[in-house]
């Protein structure tokens, strides 16, 4: 498996030399043919965005801005999520509109805000590219498709999951574990009166599925989700449901990148009508505020920091 952390120290330019000793020395993997077009801005219109541009390693490959900058510095109209653990997920993007990650490679390539590539364009920029086009006639010895560049980012991205952090330690009873405020927020997480777990599932932490917490009031808060796909009104408001893996790493939160810190949104949850008083569709678990203490908030977060892989505990987000 490759490891993320590696680019931590990485620049583009070595990457471009690992690149080039990959490819004279021996046969590309498609993983690691993967990451080099992750990290190349070749990808957009006028190679300046980058897959990583957007998914930035040091932040559990996230952003830790509300909204990523594309082409021509224009902002997108959601915050960039974590593309790491998405190996067994069923839907991508926020409003689930892509249901492979062959598929969603293309989203963001195409899209004009974000990488703005013509497919076509880019078909003759990566055919016409020497070491490109030798690395993808070396792994499938054919003329290049982009369903081959499709199958080298998905591949790549499949390698990025993570599972050594604290909690999966105190779940094979290894060391070190969990501190006990850790095990009381671990506790309240799963339990009914905290109800996290009835949306984050383990071992990712999330159940796959679209909810409306509350951030859809048609005036202040009008990105209306999963229904822009569906067209359906009963699914206004829903967002997927995301992993937790690394989400401390990952802020600002929520699909309009709104909430800062993991303490405002374990606040927002505790009443979401003190932020957003008149939410439409909202989910029936959040109706009422949970009533959560100083002490029980402060647990929540300390469980929530020790779903940390290792390669990110040394990294200040």
């Amino acid at each position: 498996m490759i490891k993320a952390n590696k680019y931590y120290i990485l620049s583009t330019f070595v990457l471009g030399c690992l690149f080039l000793g990959a490819f004279t020395k021996s046969k590309m993997s498609i993983e690691q043919l993967g990451e080099k077009l992750f990290f190349d801005p070749i990808l957009s219109r006028d190679s300046t965005i980058s897959c990583a541009s957007c998914h930035k390693p040091e932040f559990a490959f996230a952003d830790n801005r509300p909204f990523s900058k594309g082409i021509n510095g224009q902002l997108g109209k959601r915050n960039s999520p974590s593309v790491m653990n998405m190996s067994a997920r069923p839907y991508f993007f926020y409003d689930g509109r892509a249901e492979t990650l062959e598929d969603q490679v293309l989203h963001p390539i195409q899209d004009p805000v974000e990488m703005g590539s013509n497919l076509h364009e880019l078909y003759i920029k990566l055919k016409s590219h020497n070491l490109y086009s030798k690395a993808f006639f070396s792994l499938y010895n054919d003329t290049f498709q982009l369903t081959q560049m499709q199958a080298a980012l998905a591949a790549y991205m499949r390698t990025l999951e993570t599972d050594d952090t604290d909690n999966d330690r105190w779940l094979m009873d290894e060391s070190p574990g969990l501190t006990p405020l850790q095990i009381e927020g671990r506790n309240l997480f799963f339990s009914a009166r905290a109800k996290c777990s009835e949306c984050h599932f383990t071992p990712d932490f999330t159940d796959d599925a679209f909810k409306n917490i509350g951030l859809y009031d048609g005036k202040n808060y009008r990105d209306s989700g999963r229904a822009k796909i569906t067209k359906n009104p009963n699914d206004l408001g829903l967002f997927k449901t995301p992993g937790l893996r690394n989400v401390a790493m990952t802020a600002p939160y929520m699909h309009d990148g709104s909430i800062k810190t993991l303490e405002k949104v374990i606040d927002y949850y505790n009443d979401p009508k003190k932020l957003v008083p008149h939410s439409i569709n909202q989910d029936s678990l959040l109706f009422k505020p949970l009533g959560l203490t100083k002490l029980e908030k402060k647990s929540l977060v300390a469980f929530l920091h020790s779903l940390t892989d290792d390669q990110f505990k040394k990294i200040k987000n």
